[in-house]
């Protein structure tokens, strides 16, 4: 029986994989058949990513994304070793919790740098002819906070809008050639990140938030991984420069 959503023989790059939604995003598409590059920053927790995966043919490539200049030759050798890829998701990210009064442009382009530039430089990169099959697609992962105001997060929300932006016009450019692009905006999920960002606050305190918030509750890395899945398979063949919103109902409000 034919399922749109395998993707038995796919290659895929997912960034951020050492944790949270690119963890749980690689583990779900090599569930799904598909063979899967892992990049992070920690060779310690892609490994423990990677000792998650089922199948065979996956790859660990240690890379700090922070590095925008080396991104482009860093690609071209993995590929090289790879084959053309199939997919890329970017689920790197930072996400301070800053107040604007306190932001400076050192902290801005900290955010920026990983967040957009890095993800600008994968998907240039990654558009190359050689770089990437016929038929691919890429999922950026942006946030509710790219579409809508959050106290002390205002260079978070401009690195995620800038990339919902840049992912509708890069879309549009890349559609002939085969190439859809598309984000997923995810709300508050059970992270790491988030976690860390909400580390003042009592457990009270982030229930009552989550509970104000999002009707349907604190969403889990794998639910923002099977919208990503189902953005890259071909469920989504007709779907690009689009961004679906992963969040517990936060944008119906």
């Amino acid at each position: 029986m034919h399922n749109p959503m395998d993707l038995a023989g796919r290659t895929i790059l997912v960034t951020g994989a050492s944790a949270g939604i690119g963890r749980a995003t690689a583990v779900l598409l090599s569930r799904l058949g598909a063979r899967v590059v892992l990049v992070a920053r920690s060779e310690a927790r892609v490994n423990e990513t990677a000792a998650m995966l089922e199948g065979a043919g996956h790859r660990v490539a240690v890379c700090d994304l922070a590095a925008l200049d080396g991104i482009p030759r860093w690609m071209g050798e993995l590929v090289e070793q790879t084959g053309p890829l199939d997919g890329l998701v970017h689920c790197a990210g930072v996400g301070p919790l800053t107040p604007l009064r306190t932001l400076t442009m050192e902290q801005l382009d900290s955010v920026m740098r990983v967040n957009f530039n890095a993800a600008v430089a994968l998907t240039t990169s990654f558009c190359r002819k050689r770089m990437r099959q016929a038929r691919a697609s890429i999922v950026l992962v942006a946030s509710v906070a790219g579409l809508a105001g959050v106290p002390a997060r205002s260079a978070y929300s401009a690195s995620k809008g800038a990339l919902i932006a840049f992912a509708r016009s890069a879309a549009i450019e890349m559609a002939a050639s085969g190439v859809r692009i598309n984000c997923v905006a995810p709300a508050f999920v059970k992270t790491e990140m988030f976690e860390s960002a909400l580390g003042a606050m009592t457990p009270e305190q982030v229930a009552q938030l989550v509970s104000a918030t999002q009707p349907l509750g604190l969403g889990e890395p794998e639910d923002v991984a099977h919208a990503i899945a189902f953005l890259l398979a071909d469920t989504a063949r007709w779907i690009t420069g689009s961004v679906l919103a992963v969040d517990g109902g936060y944008t119906a409000q």
